[in-house]
């Protein structure tokens, strides 16, 4: 076939997989359902929010879960909410503004150059002077530089009684920040489980009467399924995975699974910093040791790439969050008398193979 023979095939088998589609907001990861699915979780995050509207005093929050865990959705459904109700609610992706300066700066939508974080902190005290809620996704991924995390102090000691609602995929992010923002912080943690199959089933049924003609219900859960099984109920992989039946239904589905997850692993890859490459690249070349055998590697690779390394606290809470990204499995093996965790990559080589290629060389 010609290159020319092929475009025209292409084309016409393109233009109708988009006659099925009705929506295609639906497939936007970015995309909040008018009614998304309830769940457990939500519980602990609507009371607060309901009594910091009442009272004003605030019960700061910590959610953590895995990616594709419904976090972020769910805290930004309920931001739509309760802002219908007057209360003030203002969101900052940390992984786009990934230092306290930064945050306010966004927050308050300036271009803050020659002023201090303490001149930006008075602005906002003064803009923001009623009850605030304040939402940090990805919080885990504030600089390094940014050692104190002077906006959580803030958050939580103005006069202004804020609450502060924190979205994590690393478990043990809390342990890395500084006693005296502990302590002023308490945040109560929600920890948002993986979705069971029916849940996926019931988000999926719903993205497909919005944004699909018709998808016969065993491919709904042939879906949910293979995401249960292959990728820790990550609903972004579930709903791309529809998105290419839809478009692609000469393929087979197993097939525009696995080209889904793929998508969504490179993404994953190539978001991380250097420090979490390097952590993969050692267990990729150190597969099947111990976990201390792999921070040894890590430790001489960091040096290579003139990049300072994790401490070993820090670099297990880097295994903890890159395992809630469903990257890696810690798998507790014996070694001669004594047990111990080995490190295993869930995803092919040749994907961090090539993000390290383009980001190292």
């Amino acid at each position: 076939m010609e290159i020319e023979e092929y475009v025209r095939e292409k084309e016409k088998r393109i233009a109708r997989s988009v006659s099925r589609l009705r929506d295609l907001r639906v497939f936007d990861f970015n995309y909040i359902p008018d009614r998304p699915l309830m769940r457990d979780e939500m519980k602990p995050i609507i009371d607060a929010l309901l009594r910091y509207e009442k009272t004003g005093i605030p019960n700061h929050l910590l959610a953590v879960g895995s990616r594709g865990s419904g976090k972020t959705l769910s805290v930004r459904y309920l931001q739509q909410l309760v802002k219908r109700r007057g209360l003030t609610v203002l969101y900052s992706n940390c992984r786009t503004h990934n230092t306290s300066y930064k945050i306010l700066a966004f927050l308050l939508g300036v271009r803050a150059r020659g002023v201090s974080f303490e001149e930006l902190a008075h602005e906002f005290g003064e803009r923001y002077s009623k009850r605030t809620v304040v939402i940090l996704d990805e919080v885990d991924l504030i600089s390094e530089k940014d050692k104190n995390k002077d906006i959580l102090y803030f958050l939580s000691r103005s006069e202004h009684n804020y609450m502060a609602i924190l979205l994590s995929n690393n478990p043990k992010w809390l342990n890395t920040v500084d006693e005296s923002v502990q302590s002023t912080l308490q945040p109560e943690l929600i920890h948002f489980r993986s979705y069971n199959a029916h849940e996926l089933e019931q988000i999926l049924n719903q993205r497909a009467e919005l944004g699909v003609r018709k998808v016969p219900v065993r491919v709904i859960r042939e879906i949910a399924a293979l995401t249960v099984k292959y990728t820790n109920s990550d609903v972004r992989v579930a709903i791309k995975t529809l998105y290419y039946r839809a478009t692609e239904p000469g393929v087979s589905l197993e097939d525009n699974f696995q080209r889904a997850r793929r998508d969504i692993v490179v993404d994953m890859v190539a978001n991380l910093n250097d420090k979490n490459l390097l952590i993969l690249q050692s267990a990729a070349a150190a597969r099947d040791r111990p976990v201390k055998e792999v921070y040894d590697l890590y430790r001489r690779l960091s040096i290579d790439h003139k990049e300072e390394p994790f401490s070993y606290v820090y670099f297990y809470s880097a295994l903890s969050y890159l395992q809630s990204l469903g990257l890696i499995l810690l798998i507790s093996t014996k070694v001669h008398r004594t047990y111990t965790n080995v490190i295993q990559l869930t995803f092919p080589t040749e994907i961090l193979d090539r993000v390290c290629q383009c980001r190292f060389a």
